[in-house]
């Protein structure tokens, strides 16, 4: 396993080889995209740095579909029963491309954050000009590249907010990280990718915040 520092900056895999993983692990069915389609979506764009993740729209593809599909040493991924309405959580001061498939450019895990809450970290990731990732990217990011997710070193996807029905923000704020195997989650979970919540104003010494320098169809 890399450091923190090397792993908040490991260059991605290849666009085509991103697409390639997509499709072994099925999200193009889930997705209703063929795998034809995907591949060459990737081949045309693949020309992106290292630092492009290939993501497929949350319209398409839910963050709990996608969530069980992580695996961290064998653990397969999960999302904490106390947040079945996971698919509400929708993009917040984050404008999407119109687009079934699109690229994540310039991610940082926001390792430098750690210990922030979400109130706080809003808008330092505004004034640098980055995007908080919402949940779907989060989840992309770490099916193509496992190792950006490390203990006491992990993130919060605050591009991702649920607005509730009298139009106030719920105040959980969605996170990737790694079970301890406690609690509801169960003790065969230990050491499994979690997706999961933080309240808005609480901080965390092992969240950091996820971000992006932008995205294009």
């Amino acid at each position: 396993m890399p450091d923190s520092a090397s792993a908040a900056v490991m260059p991605l895999p290849s666009l085509t080889s991103q697409a390639e993983r997509l499709i072994e692990l099925g999200v193009h069915e889930l997705a209703g995209i063929s795998a034809e389609d995907l591949r060459s979506f990737a081949r045309d764009n693949d020309n992106a740095d290292n630092a492009t993740l290939l993501a497929v729209h949350p319209s398409r593809v839910p963050a709990s579909a996608l969530a069980p599909l992580l695996n961290l040493e064998g653990k397969s991924g999960f999302v904490v029963v106390d947040m079945p309405d996971v698919d509400l959580f929708a993009p917040h001061v984050v404008d999407l491309p119109d687009a079934r498939l699109y690229l994540v450019t310039g991610l940082d895990r926001g390792d430098h954050m750690a210990n922030w809450s979400p109130e706080e970290a809003l808008p330092a990731l505004t004034e640098e000009h980055r995007s908080p990732l919402i949940l779907s990217e989060g989840i992309h990011w770490v099916l193509q590249q496992p190792a950006v997710l490390e203990r006491n070193h992990c993130f919060m996807t605050i591009g991702s907010r649920l607005r509730k029905a009298g139009g106030a923000l719920d105040a959980r704020t969605p996170a990737i990280w790694i079970s301890n195997g406690s609690g509801r989650d169960g003790r065969e979970r230990r050491n499994a990718p979690k997706v999961g919540w933080c309240w808005w104003g609480n901080r965390h010494t092992w969240l950091g915040f996820a971000s992006a320098t932008g995205r294009r169809p």
